[in-house]
């Protein structure tokens, strides 16, 4: 009797432990939620600002702008709240999935998340800098060149502009994510820096055919965007370098304390 008294309670405890990870979950599901609802407020509020200094970017190359439908403006300002809201949000939402997986990660898993998110969010935000620098302008200006000696006037919707513009920045966030991401591989077992040294000339293939497919047709585009992409890919290699030499320095060291232990 006192046996499957002492079972049952363990039984009970194993469910008010999993009751307990569903109520953690919803409760940091419900955290993120209320971040992006407040800041999605926040970015109607500043949205017509917002699509002002992006439009102000096209007017500099002689664009002019028109909304085909009523709601098409209306609709961009949510469009650029909603983004907004995500972006601001981000840092809360890995936040909020690392405090929820950290217990079960291990100390040396538990620093490769943090490092992750970290240089995640950097690298994103120089890539989307670096698209609203550098890579815009040189895009505005030669596709308002096209029409320099035409009678064709360049009247663009709003919705395909901030459309073609939120693209543009995506892009480049995410090509930047490339050193982080190699890394994180690199760390896990799955990527070796061999490979991308021997993989470097179809690779330098590939990323001009991608910066030909992203750009328009003109060949200064086209390297803007090759160069640091393959800037980006020989860092990703010294990275992956120096974080296998490390690793393997880890576990050789953590392999000696084992036999010194025995």
């Amino acid at each position: 009797m006192k046996k499957g008294t002492k079972h049952a309670k363990s039984n009970a405890e194993k469910n008010m432990t999993l009751a307990g990870h569903l109520r953690e979950l919803r409760n940091r599901i419900l955290v993120c939620v209320i971040c992006l609802v407040v800041f999605m407020l926040a970015g109607l509020y500043f949205a017509p600002q917002i699509v002002e200094l992006l439009t102000d970017i096209g007017k500099r190359y002689g664009y002019t702008y028109v909304y085909l439908s009523p709601q098409e403006l209306l609709l961009q300002y949510f469009s650029v709240a909603l983004l907004l809201a995500v972006c601001l949000s981000f840092p809360v939402i890995l936040y909020q999935i690392w405090a929820f997986v950290q217990p079960g990660l291990k100390k040396n898993e538990n620093s490769l998340f943090l490092m992750a998110m970290f240089f995640g969010l950097i690298c994103f935000a120089v890539g989307v800098l670096f698209a609203y620098r550098i890579m815009l302008p040189f895009t505005l200006h030669f596709l308002i060149d096209l029409s320099k000696d035409t009678s064709i006037s360049a009247s663009v919707s709003v919705q395909n502009y901030i459309s073609f513009l939120l693209t543009i920045f995506m892009v480049f966030g995410i090509v930047f994510e490339l050193p982080v991401v190699s890394v994180v591989l690199t760390r896990m077992g799955l990527l070796q820096p061999e490979w991308m040294r021997k993989g470097r000339r179809l690779i330098i293939v590939a990323i001009f055919v991608v910066a030909a497919l992203i750009t328009p047709p003109d060949i200064v585009s086209q390297v803007m965007v090759a160069v640091p992409m393959l800037g980006l890919y020989e860092l990703s290699i010294i990275l992956c370098t120096i974080s296998l030499k490390l690793k393997r320095k880890r576990n050789a060291e953590q392999e000696t304390s084992d036999s010194n232990a025995l």
